[in-house]
């Protein structure tokens, strides 16, 4: 990722904590006018003492100076974690609800972009308040050399000297710092890639009897994430030895310069002490190995967190509302690629209003890539998408999901109760209309069998595969849309359990525009037409009895492992 993508994304996290972090950098501002400050109080209470002058007042001021540091640094600490929580929390937000925006549209794997979000958000987050402690620091640092030149000017020629070399220390650091972290980062991300692909497989590699050889796939990065992390430490090491070497040595001969000074009369021994405390505030500027580290980690973590974030997303429409309609959809010479391959080629169809199509195609034929073009979960490369004659990608986002709702074959179940996994997207929805869709989905029997009902947490209402499947219609029939999309909604069911369900959607659904993605032929008949997905367009629209009469459709069934009918179950979905 680009360096300025990386600078964006962190000035575009630090405006929305803009008030806490002001607050914070005038804190921090106060704190070090007052570390200035404290050095000249000493030497002024010294110097009293020493000339028999009134001691008082510089010692009370110095008094009060140390306890108001002490007090913002109690205030400080907590302001900061505040902020860097807040701007995390957002930044991880922010990252998170563009991912989920993505739908079907080629991403990351989500082992990488959980990385990603998870180590960099924070990361970035803090990277805000260490800045502005940095360059505050620093601008103090720099207030405190002018002072040191002011009061010996051999002390801060001496001291002058030395910047050079640290900051070719430094610039060094950072650059070999930040190559080495984003080849950790990246083999980080690669090994929680796989780590959470075989988790999800688990139960075929423990089957298939291929757990050494999945743990050692899983495991191919660690060399990778070995390497990377040697060669940090190996620049740690190799630098942090060079300033832990020049900051004293530093130390030293501006002191014995100073110390001179003293001896001959160029100063006195008030102004020793002076000198004595803004060295150690100059020196401040060049022990900053753990910031450039820290900078060096961020700037890697930034550069993936931004990738996410730059990737383009849907573009929301901008047309207020739907006008009346009765559901029809259009695809009008649709073309989709994926992975530089053509799947949809000038693809035409047309879905009637209140009526069911099935789309029927062979597996990889992208049945639900066209399903999701209904609803942008992906968009096409070209042509077009209509509801009702207006293009999908004129309304908003929000608008389209009222619209267009959808069940899939293998449901992510959301929320905190069975309940509220059947609402899910729909908070007002009251238990009497989660009931009826669960009843139409022929879900309510056994979700009264939970041991709370509708209230048993969804950690503890264990599922078959079918039994997830019907909370998802009912989660999609809860809906009031225009056209309902069932992605293999129904294929965990048995044959007997599919036909009462099909015959109470059927029911429920009449006079609604229902796509459903089949690979049963027993599915297909139940239809009133089927679409026939074959080399990326529509071949055929008709009728599933009518198309039965040819091989070449029987044998989308054959290859999907279905069993043969004849074609004439004419109960509709």
């Amino acid at each position: 990722m680009a360096r300025d993508g990386s600078r964006a994304l962190l000035l575009s996290t630090a405006v929305r904590v803009r008030g806490r972090l002001a607050v914070l950098v005038t804190l921090m501002v106060t704190r070090t006018l007052l570390g200035l400050a404290t050095p000249a109080l000493l030497a002024a209470s010294v110097k009293a003492a020493l000339d028999g002058g009134e001691a008082v007042r510089p010692v009370a001021l110095l008094g009060a100076a140390v306890v108001a540091s002490g007090l913002l640094d109690a205030t400080t600490a907590p302001l900061s974690a505040s902020v860097v929580g807040r701007a995390g929390a957002r930044l991880q937000s922010r990252a998170v609800g563009h991912l989920l925006t993505f739908g079907t549209r080629p991403s990351l794997p989500p082992g990488d972009a959980t990385a990603r979000v998870v180590q960099a958000a924070p990361g970035v987050a803090g990277l805000m308040v260490t800045i502005a402690s940095s360059v505050i620091s620093l601008a103090g640092s720099v207030v405190a050399l002018g002072l040191l030149w002011w009061i010996d000017p051999w002390a801060g020629l001496v001291f002058t000297l030395a910047v050079p070399l640290v900051v070719v220390v430094s610039r060094r650091f950072v650059g070999g710092a930040t190559a080495a972290q984003t080849d950790y980062m990246r083999a980080q991300s690669a090994l929680s890639a796989r780590l959470l692909s075989a988790l999800a497989g688990a139960r075929s590699i423990r089957a298939a009897g291929t757990v050494r050889a999945e743990t050692n796939r899983v495991l191919d990065p660690l060399p990778a994430l070995a390497g990377a992390g040697m060669a940090l430490w190996n620049l740690q090491r190799g630098t942090v030895w060079q300033l832990k070497l020049l900051i004293p040595l530093t130390q030293v001969l501006v002191l014995a310069v100073a110390g001179l000074g003293v001896a001959s009369g160029r100063t006195g021994p008030a102004q020793l002490l002076a000198i004595s405390g803004y060295l150690g505030l100059a020196c401040a500027a060049l022990a900053q190995v753990d910031v450039l580290l820290e900078v060096a980690q961020v700037r890697a973590g930034a550069a993936g967190l931004a990738d996410i974030l730059d990737r383009p997303g849907p573009v929301d429409g901008t047309r207020r509302d739907l006008p009346p309609g009765a559901g029809e959809v259009v695809f009008r010479e649709v073309s989709l690629t994926r992975d530089g391959l053509p799947v949809l080629d000038r693809l035409s169809l047309v879905l009637p209003a209140g009526r069911s199509t099935a789309l029927v195609g062979r597996s990889g034929a992208g049945k639900s890539l066209v399903a999701g073009l209904v609803g942008r979960l992906c968009d096409p490369d070209g042509g077009q998408v209509l509801l009702d004659g207006v293009p999908v990608d004129e309304l908003p986002l929000t608008e389209l999901g009222r619209q267009v709702t959808y069940a899939f074959d293998r449901p992510a179940l959301t929320g905190t109760t069975v309940h509220e996994a059947i609402a899910y997207g729909r908070p007002g929805t009251q238990r009497a209309d989660v009931v009826e869709a669960a009843r139409t989905a022929h879900a309510d029997a056994f979700v009264r069998r939970l041991p709370q009902g509708y209230d048993t947490p969804l950690d503890a209402a264990p599922m078959s595969g079918g039994e997830r499947q019907r909370i998802g219609l009912a989660r999609a029939l809860v809906r009031p849309a225009r056209v309902y999309v069932l992605d293999d909604a129904t294929s965990g069911l048995d044959t007997v359990t599919e036909a009462e369900v099909t015959e109470a959607l059927t029911t429920r659904l009449h006079g609604r525009t229902r796509l459903i993605v089949a690979h049963r032929a027993a599915t297909a008949a139940r239809c009133d037409l089927v679409a026939w997905l074959d080399g990326g367009r529509i071949v055929a629209l008709a009728p599933h009895a009518r198309l039965w009469r040819d091989e070449n459709y029987r044998a989308v069934f054959a290859a999907a492992g279905t069993p043969a009918l004849d074609g004439q179950e004419t109960a509709g979905v």
